[in-house]
């Protein structure tokens, strides 16, 4: 009987272990199938958001400000409420699944890339006019000034292998060829020095490409907190930028315009809130009349127009959650959007 027993409680342990695994299987599967389609609706989401800003290119004539139909934001909304219901066998369709998102001008803020320039073919060199500008943002933040010239070294030095690395983005006004997608790598005859310039290091190994704001870690005298206080008015686009007046902040404002003080550049912003700037006359005025003198306004460093958005959205499925940062680049020319990179966040 004794024995009957035990092989009764070893079957009963070996049974209860095998539903036990059988049922995390199960489990596994169920959170992968929801994980699949929360990505395909975010994918959804995603084209809609193109859609709109393609929609809005067509109509603006040019012009990307804050009173778009692109900065209005999308609180959370459940999917069936967003796209209505398609008769009773679907109405429970998209009960669960809420969306929620906005789009954010890339060009509002102070472009790294542009610390690096490329006056002729195959030559890359430092922005002296641009390391004094994002010296000045960082001064204004409270940040030590001699991090931009060590900044600029490590963009310089990072773009060694990069697809993008000569390229601009179009203009209303030029032609330049517009970036392709981020991730590949071409030789070139990229000679440039890799690395940072100093005794200390004498690789010849060229650092990663920047790619995001978390990237500035890897330069010596940034620490998270400074990269958290730089993140509103920093950004790492693909090619060299234009600053949109339309939407940059009064700090990003103050710093791309030599002798424009702070408190002016919030005179600019506030009166901006009035009227949006159709051209570059219009901001040339209004900068004048915000106290700033003898400004001279350069197409290739002020504009009051957009090509790169950061498309902020998150997918909530069920237990699934997919939140996801897009950076989309829309030509301003035929309006056609494409996606430049895509970073989930953790």
């Amino acid at each position: 009987m004794i024995s009957a027993l035990l092989v009764v409680a070893l079957s009963a342990i070996l049974v209860s272990g095998m539903l036990w695994r059988q049922q995390v299987q199960i489990r596994r599967i169920e959170n992968q199938r929801l994980l699949s389609q929360a990505q395909w609706v975010s994918r959804g989401a995603l084209d809609w958001t193109r859609l709109i800003l393609r929609s809005e290119g067509d109509t603006s004539a040019g012009i990307t400000y804050l009173g778009g139909l692109w900065g209005v934001p999308i609180a959370k909304t459940r999917l069936s409420d967003f796209l209505g219901q398609i008769g009773e066998a679907r109405s429970a369709q998209g009960a669960e699944t809420y969306l929620s998102g906005s789009i954010e001008d890339a060009q509002s803020k102070f472009n790294l890339r542009n610390l690096v320039s490329s006056p002729a073919p195959g030559v890359m060199q430092l922005n002296v006019e641009q390391i004094a500008s994002y010296q000045r943002l960082l001064v204004s933040l409270g940040i030590s000034g001699q991090l931009a010239k060590a900044t600029a070294l490590q963009v310089r030095a990072s773009l060694g292998q990069s697809a993008t690395r000569f390229q601009t983005i179009t203009s209303t006004n030029g032609t330049a060829p517009t970036p392709t997608p981020q991730g590949g790598a071409t030789g070139g005859t990229f000679t440039d020095k890799p690395g940072m310039e100093d005794s200390n290091d004498n690789s010849a190994q060229a650092p990663l490409q920047l790619t995001s704001v978390d990237s500035l870690l890897d330069i010596p005298g940034y620490t998270p907190e400074t990269v958290a206080r730089l993140r509103p008015f920093v950004t790492v686009l693909p090619t060299v930028s234009a600053v949109n007046m339309n939407t940059a902040s009064a700090e990003v404002i103050a710093a791309i315009v030599p002798g424009m003080s702070l408190s002016s550049a919030q005179a600019f912003v506030a009166r901006r809130q009035t009227v949006f700037f159709h051209n570059a006359s219009d901001v040339m005025l209004a900068l004048q009349g915000a106290g700033a003198q003898q400004v001279s306004i350069d197409p290739n460093q002020l504009d009051v127009n957009t090509s790169y958005f950061l498309i902020h959205g998150r997918v909530q499925h069920e237990r699934a959650e997919v939140d996801r940062t897009t950076l989309v680049y829309r030509d301003p020319l035929t309006h056609t959007t494409r996606i430049v990179r895509v970073q989930d966040q953790l």
